[in-house]
């Protein structure tokens, strides 16, 4: 029995790749690929230059060698670029919503974000505060810089008179 027509297992990652959504999103990156191309000018330039070309070889051309007639207005060509916006604007549409659906996930990440920091923030303000009514709970004795580098001296000192003291003992 092959692996995939199993009901009891789950896909493996191989085989989840291999889904629909892989063809979906290669096409999506495709649409993108079409409107980031159709916005250069690169693209600009060739398209100007395919048409310069095109008129001048069907206007300066014998007549035998012309395949669209210039007192038509150029049908072939009317065609083409009517045929390649047709295309292009539902592409370009598509991409744009692809885009906007990352930027609506963005925007939701940005949101939870923020609300974590304010929910951090407010946490800290409260313990800021819980640490201030301490203080001001001991009275005017205010820990200042000098005061708890005292204290710490002192706390030292004590530690090392107690792990000289074993020592001392020792024969």
């Amino acid at each position: 029995m092959a692996r995939s027509s199993r009901l009891d297992t789950p896909l493996s990652r191989a085989a989840a790749a291999r889904s629909s959504a892989p063809s979906r999103d290669r096409f999506g990156r495709f649409t993108e690929w079409v409107a980031r191309a159709m916005g250069t000018p690169a693209f600009l330039v060739i398209l100007t230059l395919f048409c310069a070309a095109w008129i001048v070889w069907n206007t300066a051309m014998p007549e035998g060698l012309r395949f669209d007639d210039a007192t038509l207005g150029f049908t072939a060509l009317t065609l083409m670029l009517s045929l390649q916006a047709s295309y292009a604007a539902p592409l370009i549409l598509l991409a744009q919503n692809r885009q906007d659906d990352r930027d609506r996930v963005q925007i939701e990440q940005d949101r939870q974000r923020s609300e974590r920091n304010l929910a951090d923030t407010e946490y800290l303000a409260r313990e800021i505060v819980a640490l201030r009514l301490a203080l001001e709970e001991r009275g005017s004795q205010t820990v200042t810089r000098d005061v708890l580098r005292q204290e710490l001296r002192t706390l030292l000192a004590e530690l090392e008179k107690e792990s000289a003291a074993p020592d001392e003992t020792a024969p």
